[in-house]
């Protein structure tokens, strides 16, 4: 199961989301998150903090799982 955030448009890049949904606190904590491979996008490890996300894609870090909505 996973929670809907609405991002306000249509895309937002994954370190930004990752602190928008309360995933992680600050940008530094998800760049090293990400950089770590501890983020994965629709169930693929994520490296890049600049990856665009769109509408549908599902983002978790540890046990929590978020889908990107507009």
């Amino acid at each position: 199961m996973s929670d809907d955030i609405s991002i306000g448009g249509e895309s937002i890049r994954l370190g930004q989301f990752l602190k928008y949904a309360g995933l992680l606190d600050s940008g530094g904590d998800a760049k090293e998150a990400i950089i770590d491979g501890y983020v994965r996008v629709n169930g693929e490890v994520e490296r890049r903090r600049g990856r665009q996300l769109v509408d549908g894609d599902l983002v978790t870090y540890e046990e929590r799982t978020v889908r990107v909505r507009p």
